[in-house]
């Protein structure tokens, strides 16, 4: 008889998500998976555990890695909120799937 091989399929590596406010001005994210979208008083991101809401005014994208998952935004950051759910991955289309249709 021949020996049977069993592949088992590795564990979904964990995604680490940190959020870094600097003085209400400058907030660095890592661990997100897609921008949904954005402008200066409103930019939507989707991380592994569902969405992240940033409010406030003059909000800019200084750096976007879609390799890294980092983002770096700039403005007078007024709240940030998170809704659970499924990751933008499954949610529909997000900008960077858009853009990069």
């Amino acid at each position: 008889m021949l020996d049977e091989k069993r592949f088992t399929k590795p564990a979904p590596k964990e995604v680490i998500h940190n959020v870094i406010l600097e003085n209400r001005k400058r907030l660095t994210l890592s661990g997100i998976e897609d921008v949904d979208s954005f402008d200066e008083e409103t930019i939507v991101l989707f991380a592994d555990s569902g969405s992240l809401t940033v409010k406030g005014t003059g909000l800019h994208i200084n750096k976007l890695s879609v390799e890294t998952g980092e983002v770096s935004i700039e403005g007078e950051v007024d709240s940030l909120v998170y809704t659970d759910g499924e990751s933008g991955k499954t949610r529909g289309m997000g900008f960077l799937a858009r853009l990069f249709r």
